[in-house]
């Protein structure tokens, strides 16, 4: 489970390796706009951060009350794909492609493909997903 740690150096959630994978049960459907992902502010640390992530892909789904029925539909859909620059902020936020128009999610998997350079762990600090809730029920039952 991610916790917060409100970016303390080494209060992150490891990932083992250079790559892999967070999926994240959102409390409630929503239409996705942005994903944020944070990693220890700069200003903080005075050792190496080769251990944030690089390149990530986030996925979205609507699992709804069956687990398995995203996977096994082939609902899972590309929401963005990203690289996190540390000489940007730590907390950087990217939109969530236009392609997918309306699409309600209530999971998300973030597919972290590499970390700038630690090959033990990948550290992450912070994920928030951002959107609204849809307006309608019928917006609910047309994507089930």
């Amino acid at each position: 489970m991610l916790k917060p740690s409100f970016g303390e150096p080494d209060q992150c959630f490891p990932l083992k390796g250079d790559s892999g994978i967070v999926q994240i049960r959102l409390r409630t459907t929503i239409i996705p706009e942005a994903i944020t992902l944070e990693y220890v502010d700069k200003q903080e640390v005075a050792y190496e951060r080769s251990s944030a992530p690089k390149n990530c892909r986030v996925y979205g789904w609507h699992r709804g009350y069956n687990a398995d029925s995203a996977i096994e539909t082939g609902k899972l859909f590309l929401l963005e794909e990203f690289s996190y620059d540390l000489e940007k902020s730590n907390a950087q936020t990217f939109n969530v492609l236009d392609s997918i128009g309306s699409g309600l999610v209530d999971t998300v998997r973030l597919d972290f493909t590499s970390n700038l350079g630690n090959p033990s762990h990948t550290c992450i600090y912070r994920v928030q997903v951002h959107g609204h809730e849809p307006t309608s029920i019928s917006m609910l039952a047309t994507q089930s």
